[in-house]
């Protein structure tokens, strides 16, 4: 394998291609031996989801750690955020093995140091990367004078426990949710963090297959989720939850099969941590959430905190911030209290304790929290990234009514609604997310966006 092809499947946060086109199990043991190198760790933890190559790539990357000196506990089958609970709990680097709503072709790498503090480019996948291709052109690295060990480690009770410990259910009305777990690790987990509570689970797609039979594990794409929205409505169910491959990240639907935006549910899940935290503490959010989100932080007395869009990002600024939690418009929802790392299960806990301990429907209960009209995010395909944002810029910039700002990629900001364009690292489009007080605001605003976007 040329180390020119490193470049493509070492992407910004995570490793991720096909394999075995791309990558394999020689690779993940020279991947395992770099990893340690960086990290500097005596001892690490691995996991891995259902993929058919899952199992074969993790144990190699253990036996290049291990054959560095360093002592491997596999934990397994597990979420992603089990991983991150293991790192944590253990205070170990980690390592998950998957490609969370890819394909069933692919597989990845998320990376982890102690505490589950993230590794992306800056800090530590680039170096890792070249360790590997070094090895790739020159041989592996000489082996340690002594082996580590590779033990196996059951946390799923362990991982269980602590995310009950921090949503107490104990007490709320019983409610039916129907769970689609998309044959990923959602399928793994529900059971055992769901038992022994007031809850009736409708189970759809439990069963752990890689290859994904009934449909993308990726809930955010609206075609996925059309067999949750059915069932819940067919059951009179009280909510509908549906986690990607991984289990990192959760969606909700309400009892009428209506998608709860990512956004509704960081308002309501920052209400509850603020709440917790005696009406103090720092929030997070993208820039491309809804206003309703500082709103609510401001409303309940926190301070809310603007970032980039990404995951390194929000985790650089709850550790820098001391923030209490973090939420994107993606599904991706980060916890202090969960090493600063995201965890859909954990959102998920807090949405069925919010609705669980009032008597009201999830569509009342949310409507507090989902005040604007957003459009979504539309991906346009542009010949020149660069030269549609300036097109946007000098369009928009010398009106008098509105703000430009440049925190990542170009938000424009009036008194009654605002758009961001932003530029897709990886393909050549532009992402737009626009949002207005009123439907018709916002589908003018959408359209104008897009004319300019689109030349």
């Amino acid at each position: 394998m040329a180390a020119a092809d490193l470049s493509q499947i070492v992407k910004a946060y995570d490793v991720r291609g096909v394999v075995p086109d791309q990558w394999d199990e020689t690779l993940a043991e020279l991947f395992g031996a770099a990893f340690v190198e960086v990290t500097g760790a005596q001892s690490i933890v691995t996991g891995h989801d259902m993929r058919p190559s899952s199992p074969g790539l993790s144990r190699a990357f253990a036996r290049g750690a291990a054959a560095r000196g360093v002592d491997v506990t596999e934990i397994g089958l597990c979420s992603t955020d089990q991983l991150y609970y293991a790192s944590g709990a253990l205070d170990l680097p980690g390592a998950m093995f998957t490609a969370s709503h890819n394909p069933a072709q692919y597989n990845g790498i998320k990376m982890c140091r102690a505490g589950a503090a993230p590794v992306g480019q800056d800090t530590g996948l680039a170096d890792i990367r070249r360790l590997a291709e070094t090895w790739t052109d020159s041989g592996a690295p000489e082996p340690a004078a002594t082996p580590g060990t590779i033990t196996q480690r059951d946390t799923l009770q362990d991982y269980a426990a602590h995310l009950r410990s921090l949503v107490d259910l104990t007490s709320i009305r019983p409610l039916k949710v129907v769970v689609d777990a998309g044959n990923g690790m959602g399928g793994h987990t529900v059971p055992t963090v769901f038992a022994g509570l007031p809850l009736d689970v409708v189970p759809m797609y439990f069963e752990l297959d890689g290859t994904f039979p009934n449909h993308e594990a990726n809930p955010l794409d609206p075609k996925n989720i059309v067999d949750l929205q059915a069932r819940v409505r067919a059951e009179s169910a009280d909510l509908g939850i549906a986690f990607d491959g991984d289990a990192d990240r959760c969606f909700v639907v309400d009892e009428n099969g209506d998608p709860v935006s990512p956004s509704a549910v960081t308002a309501l899940v920052a209400s509850r941590e603020l709440a917790r935290n005696g009406g103090k503490g720092i929030v997070i959010h993208n820039l491309i959430t809804s206003w309703s989100v500082p709103e609510v932080v401001r409303e309940q007395g926190g301070t809310p905190v603007r970032t980039r869009v990404g995951h390194s990002f929000i985790k650089q600024e709850m550790a820098t911030t001391g923030a209490i939690f973090g939420g994107e418009h993606s599904a991706h929802y980060y916890f202090r209290d969960f090493w600063n790392a995201d965890t859909g299960m954990l959102a998920a806990l807090h949405v069925l304790a919010a609705l669980g301990g009032q008597d009201g429907t999830l569509s009342a209960l949310v409507a507090q929290y989902d005040r604007y009209a957003g459009s979504g995010e539309i991906n346009s395909t542009v010949g020149d990234q660069a030269a549609r944002l300036a097109a946007i810029k000098e369009a928009y910039g010398d009106r008098d009514d509105v703000t430009l700002d440049e925190l990542d990629g170009l938000t424009v900001t009036a008194a009654d609604w605002w758009f961001n364009v932003r530029p897709s690292n990886t393909e050549p489009l532009l992402r737009l997310n626009a949002e207005a007080r009123d439907e018709n605001t916002m589908t003018k605003i959408r359209d104008e966006a897009l004319a300019v976007i689109r030349g």
